[in-house]
């Protein structure tokens, strides 16, 4: 359970589903779309494990309730293995992919890492989601044989902008008490939300832009529809409408990913 908890689970299914299905999308076949999944799921566990590792003292030093380490039900150094222990499996996972492909998952597991230690309380904190989420696309296609158009990139890295933020917000106070002060929290929860917000709509427009038909213009009018419903309904003293849109607006964004994917291959 310890294990479960401290990969951040959340993430890790999602990610991996959303690379899984892109990979379908640009015709990877079987064996493609599995090592994909593979790689991509011990990557996300690694960069889990490690956020929980190497935040282990500042998390009970915090008390947080929220952490296994702080409850009892894992050791850093089980965490520290199991962090490690993925990181080596996520080599030879991507260069399933070829060369090159490999490489970029390889880079983009490594900027991840890169929040866990040091970025993650620094100002600098969104950078890690940006060139992840911007490199995560690309590696799929590129391990496909399919070219990668600028705008699949840059849509990968406005959507994983746009998540960092957001999903800082519930945690904002917990995270303060722990010593985190990355950039979300230096803006605090108002213009953070609307820095998520831009984020994630300049993301459905770059891939409203590279979905052919009415797929594109569809989405992205209702990803500004909902973003505006939450801007107004967000106003109201403990509404939770501001966190159900932005969960509407990532899922438009990610069928528009995978449409888009479907396009290029």
């Amino acid at each position: 359970m310890g294990l479960v908890r401290g990969c951040h689970p959340e993430p890790v299914v999602a990610v991996t589903l959303v690379a899984t299905a892109l990979s379908v999308a640009v015709g990877r076949g079987a064996a493609g779309t599995a090592s994909v999944a593979a790689a991509v799921c011990t990557g996300q566990l690694s960069v889990g494990w490690a956020n929980d590792w190497l935040d282990a003292a500042r998390d009970l030093a915090a008390g947080r309730p929220d952490k296994p380490v702080v409850t009892g039900l894992i050791a850093p150094g089980t965490l520290r293995a199991a962090a490690l222990a993925a990181a080596v499996a996520t080599v030879p996972l991507s260069l399933l992919s070829g060369w090159l492909a490999g490489t970029v998952h390889l880079a983009a597991v490594g900027s991840a890492w890169l929040y866990d230690r040091p970025l993650k309380a620094t100002p600098a904190s969104v950078l890690p989601y940006l060139a992840s989420f911007g490199l995560l696309p690309a590696f799929v296609l590129l391990g496909a044989g399919v070219p990668v158009p600028w705008w699949l990139p840059a849509a990968g890295a406005a959507l994983g902008g746009g998540a960092h933020f957001f999903n800082a917000l519930p945690d904002l106070a917990a995270d303060r008490a722990a010593g985190i002060a990355g950039l979300p929290h230096r803006l605090g929860a108002r213009r953070a939300w609307w820095v998520g917000a831009a984020l994630l709509l300049a993301a459905s427009g770059l891939l409203a832009y590279g979905v052919p038909g009415w797929y594109g213009p569809a989405g992205f009018a209702v990803a500004l529809a909902a973003l505006a419903v939450g801007a107004v309904a967000g106003r109201r003293p403990g509404s939770r409408a501001t966190f159900r849109v932005v969960l509407v607006v990532a899922l438009v964004d990610v069928a528009l990913l995978v449409l888009a994917g479907a396009a290029t291959g």
